[in-house]
């Protein structure tokens, strides 16, 4: 399976010009070969324009996740679409199961090759650290993991990276390949690059952490781009620097099930031994 990783310049607050760019970069990628894209955390607003995050929240009804289907059916592939400010009220009301009966979660959608959603991942940790996010949104309380074209995929977002046992909870769950939609700033470059590899390393599994470009003036917040996909030994296979880019890869199940073979390290977690 080849995967996308659209690293996209997002404006604050500008959410046409932000799905125009998204939608001609998915279409861009598919005409290169893509099986699967996938899109930055909150590219529609822009992680840190906190205030706006009420205008722009939908439910999983709304015509937005239309649009993001359509990106997805029109060009007849995948779709992990970034993340979104979800409007959980508005999809309680349509009768998707949501964490809480109101406020708004950081929700990422994967849709497949027909424009369906197939999963629905709800960021589990969120960030306080001079954010608004945790404040605002509401965790999510389920794990992000669905089949496609032979890929078990999960999903997780951004500062989940720092926990790793949520990355064990899919591995756990099989996955191949867990994609990490993300809207990391500078200066925190070392940060971003060392634990996608090491959650990739731990997990025996590939890591594509996509992030996105652009400035925030008003949180003083730029995102570092440097998207990359980690290979199950935790080697780069592509990566990306500071600019808007789309990287290409090919992710072997096979491979991941090789590498844990050759290297069982898996099977020596002593788990039943903790108190």
């Amino acid at each position: 399976m080849e995967l996308a990783l659209v690293q996209l310049d997002i404006e604050p607050s500008a959410v046409e010009a932000n799905l125009d760019r998204a939608s001609d970069a998915v279409a861009d990628a598919a005409s290169d070969g893509a099986d699967l894209v996938a899109l930055p955390e909150q590219f529609v607003v822009g992680f840190f324009a906190f205030d706006d995050y009420p205008d722009h929240a939908a439910g999983l009804d709304d015509p937005l996740f239309d649009r993001l289907a359509a990106m997805a059916a029109d060009n007849g592939v995948g779709l992990v679409a970034g993340s979104t400010v979800e409007d959980l009220a508005a999809s309680a009301a349509a009768g998707y199961d949501v964490p809480a009966a109101e406020g708004y979660a950081n929700t990422a959608v994967v849709f497949d090759r027909e424009g369906q959603q197939r999963g629905v991942y709800r960021k589990h940790h969120l960030f306080g650290y001079e954010s608004a996010e945790s404040e605002l949104l509401v965790p999510g309380e389920t794990l992000g993991v669905v089949d496609f074209a032979g890929v078990t995929v999960g999903v997780t977002t951004c500062y989940d990276l720092r926990f790793p046992a949520l990355y064990r909870r899919l591995v756990d769950r099989g996955v191949d390949l867990v994609v990490v939609p993300s809207a990391w700033p500078y200066p925190r470059i070392e940060h971003w690059e060392t634990l996608g590899r090491a959650r990739a390393i731990e997990s025996l599994c590939y890591v594509a952490a996509v992030n996105g470009v652009g400035s925030f003036p008003a949180a003083e917040t730029t995102l570092c781009g440097r998207s990359a996909v980690y290979d199950p030994w935790g080697t780069p296979r592509v990566r990306a620097g500071d600019e808007p880019a789309t990287l290409h890869a090919e992710i072997d199940p096979d491979e991941v099930a090789s590498v844990r073979d050759s290297f069982p390290a898996l099977d020596d977690r002593r788990s039943d031994r903790w108190t």
